[in-house]
């Protein structure tokens, strides 16, 4: 009779084994993956070449683009240029590598910037030179001359130990010109100029860097750069748009852009450190510049540009975008024939310059404006 009931229970539990049997089976099997060509990737960005399907489109559109960041700049508003009155005020020789200079000169008839300048010691001719930008730090380019804080960001001392001729201006509320209520307080300046913009105004003054740079004899003249972290991050690429005497750039850690940009308001601030003041009711608006930041970089074609940018920079996550947004600017330099003049390196290190961006970086540098050097030190190892 027991045995009996065994065989029942296992005969009434036959279909459910076979069925936890095939489960398992399911769960082992690989699942089928099926071979296909490489699919479009479509983003918001895709807006920087609607339309456009050659060179000759991209140029003409490029002109458009141009004179939209004069206007997001507002340029015309600048001052006339004054002559640079080029002074020196201090002279060190910074073990036995390099002179570093603090000097002064003209940005406005009645207003002088103060610069950091290094020139390393045995040039037997004019040599590359580099504007180095500093971030939002009170005396930013002390920083970047290796004098105070972070030694991660003291660009002028670590190129000029490469060979490189340095400049590391003051940003225009910083360091010798801090005003009255406190570094980065703009009120001043747009008392003084209220329908220009502080971007417009350090981007002006950094150009007026490169001036001074094309001065000095140890300088060649067709071998400038740009870097910068943070501040000096979007201030290079800034910089690089304007001017196209700066012939390779790096934005480490520029700051988000208009689009997808949950606090893009700040841009335009109602206090302390105000970018472009005129944005403001449109941006409260919900309505956006007709330029962004994709559409500003492309503008630096065919001249090389690097962004190097962290995944995890902020919060919420907006530099993910800057991937879709580089993916597309990458189409301008192959539309230009120089693919090899655009790059972008993402990390998970947040808001910072750590080793591996900053040898990039230099790398990157030594590529476009000494590539001799980088096949010379191949040969020596």
């Amino acid at each position: 009779m027991f045995d009996r009931l065994i065989c029942r229970c296992l005969f009434s539990a036959a279909p459910l084994l076979c069925l936890i049997g095939t489960l398992h089976a399911a769960e082992d099997a690989s699942p089928v993956r099926k071979r296909s060509d490489p699919p479009a990737i479509h983003s918001s960005w895709d807006d920087l070449l609607d339309g456009i399907k050659t060179p000759e489109q991209w140029l003409a559109h490029k002109k458009i683009l141009r004179q939209r960041y004069l206007e997001l700049l507002r340029d015309d508003q600048k001052p006339d240029k004054p002559t640079l009155d080029l002074q020196v005020h201090e002279t060190v020789e910074v073990d036995g590598k390099y002179i570093r200079k603090l000097i002064s000169y003209n940005v406005e008839a009645d207003e002088r910037a103060h610069a950091y300048l290094a020139i390393p010691l045995g040039l037997s001719e004019p040599s590359a030179a580099i504007v180095a930008l500093h971030g939002t730090f009170a005396q930013g380019m002390k920083r970047a001359a290796g004098l105070v804080d972070d030694p991660d960001k003291a660009y002028l001392d670590h190129l000029a130990r490469r060979g490189y001729v340095v400049i590391a201006p003051e940003h225009f509320v910083s360091g010798k010109r801090i005003p009255e209520k406190g570094s980065y307080e703009t009120e001043a300046f747009h008392k003084k100029h209220p329908e220009w913009t502080a971007v417009g105004k350090f981007t002006y003054e950094h150009s007026i860097a490169v001036d001074v740079l094309q001065s000095l004899p140890e300088v060649d003249d067709d071998r400038i750069g740009a870097l910068g972290h943070s501040l000096g991050g979007h201030g290079t690429f800034f910089l690089a748009a304007y001017d196209e005497r700066i012939k390779v750039a790096a934005c480490n850690c520029g700051a988000s852009f208009f689009r997808h940009n949950p606090a893009v308001e700040k841009w335009s601030r109602n206090n302390w450190y105000v970018y472009f003041k005129h944005l403001r009711p449109e941006l409260l608006n919900g309505n956006l510049p007709p330029i962004d930041f994709h559409e500003i970089i492309a503008l630096i074609a065919p001249r090389a540009f690097l962004d190097v940018s962290g995944l995890n920079d902020g919060s919420p996550p907006v530099q993910r975008q800057r991937v879709l947004m580089n993916l597309k600017i990458m189409e301008v330099f192959e539309l230009e024939g120089v693919p090899q003049n655009f790059g972008f390196y993402v990390h998970g290190q947040k808001h910072s310059v750590e080793h591996a961006s900053r040898a990039l970086i230099y790398a990157w540098m030594d590529s476009h404006l000494r590539p001799e050097i980088t096949t010379t030190h191949l040969v020596q190892e």
